[in-house]
């Protein structure tokens, strides 16, 4: 015979004090963890918006990311002849041959605070090779002049950004003349510039990477064996969402066992704070254990009912911390990309996922804190709890 839900409602509602305080200690640790695992996740959906499936993108032979690449014209000349590119209105093939350099910049709050930020040299044709980017203020940049387009990201956070200003490195001052958006991906964490204009004053005449539009999305392996195989040129060649993908692995799978260690630490701290509730119930409520026994009541559903009214506590305290996490969603903040050393910004991502994930770990923290003193009640004997 099982005891009905109702009597655990009640149960609960009795210690309105005690079950508050270990429904907000859980709460918090809930929160803490939902909002390092939104970290995580904003950073790694900021990377995986930059690429596209329809992408290809082409590096030198053993370079782990655009910074330590190099390819010559003559490569991007011979990468532009494929015959699985794809051709844009004016006939003319989808490739982007770019060039990437970080730049150190003050921040606008802090002039004393560096941080390195992407400037990357493009043509005319990484618009459209690039779907996701558009400008949002201002015009693109014009052949054969020092101006520059900025992703939204960094106009708050760096000065000189606004359209008309003027930016000042690599030696040279650079126009502001855009501000572009590329579906919230680490495109808006840079600076576009013609990468004729950025290529003598950083890197002289070679490109970091070269960006190809597929005819036929589902010939990358054959792009990819022509283009590896081509014994004028020594490249690796990605597909763009797998490369940026790769890109976000170690840092995310940073943040997110520090997500666990924190959490952890908290966790314990929570757990403890339930199981002294659950033995102050215990210990108040024995005489109610003793005429539950006696009238028939079976021991394992005395530990069954005081497990459920431990996970109530805890599911209230878990709904407490979605909530209070939830505010966090779409907060902007920036850290480094190990991958590449520059600054990234992105958003916080609370998911209904991590929400449910937040709830889940609550109701086991409630759970193991209401073990043993359920095991304690479940265990008292009839005589002793009826007096």
């Amino acid at each position: 015979m099982k005891i009905p839900l109702v009597y655990n409602v009640r149960s609960v509602l009795q210690r309105p004090v005690s079950t508050a305080l270990t429904a907000l200690g859980i709460a918090l640790v809930v929160a803490v963890f939902i909002g390092m695992l939104a970290l995580a996740n904003g950073f790694r959906t900021a990377l995986v918006r930059t690429g596209s499936d329809r992408n290809v993108l082409v590096l030198r032979r053993g370079a782990d990311s655009e910074l330590s690449s190099g390819l010559a014209r003559e490569t991007a000349s011979i990468l532009a002849a494929s015959p699985h590119i794809a051709t844009g209105a004016d006939g003319k093939p989808l490739v982007s041959p770019e060039v990437y350099v970080l730049v150190p910049l003050p921040k606008i709050f802090d002039t004393t605070q560096v941080a390195n930020v992407v400037a990357r040299g493009v043509g005319d044709q990484a618009w459209t090779v690039r779907s996701n980017v558009r400008v949002l203020e201002g015009r693109k940049p014009e052949t054969g002049r020092s101006e520059i387009c900025v992703g939204r990201r960094l106009v708050a956070r760096f000065p000189h950004t606004g359209i008309g200003e003027t930016m000042r490195f690599a030696g040279r001052d650079w126009t502001v003349v855009c501000h572009f958006a590329a579906g919230g991906s680490a495109f808006e964490s840079e600076v576009w510039g013609e990468n004729e204009q950025f290529m003598p004053v950083f890197r002289g005449q070679v490109f970091q990477s070269v960006t190809l539009r597929l005819s036929d999305p589902g010939a990358f392996e054959d792009a990819k064996r022509l283009l590896e195989g081509d014994k004028r040129m020594t490249v690796d060649v990605h597909r763009e969402s797998d490369f940026y993908v790769q890109q976000s692995q170690l840092l995310g799978r940073i943040l997110r066992i520090l997500a666990f260690l924190i959490t952890s630490i908290m966790a314990i701290g929570a757990v403890f704070g339930a199981v002294n509730t659950m033995y102050a119930a215990v210990a108040s409520r024995a005489p109610e254990i003793g005429v539950l026994l006696t009238l028939g009541f079976h021991p394992r559903s005395i530990l069954a009912s005081f497990l459920v009214e431990s996970a109530i506590i805890a599911a209230a305290g878990g709904a407490a911390g979605c909530l209070f996490a939830l505010p966090i969603n779409g907060i902007v903040t920036s850290t480094t990309n190990w991958a590449s050393f520059s600054e990234i910004a992105f958003s916080f991502r609370v998911t209904p996922g991590l929400l449910l994930s937040g709830l889940v770990f609550a109701v086991v923290m409630g759970v193991l804190g209401g073990f043993f003193p359920a095991r304690r009640a479940a265990r008292v004997p009839v005589v002793q709890a009826i007096r």
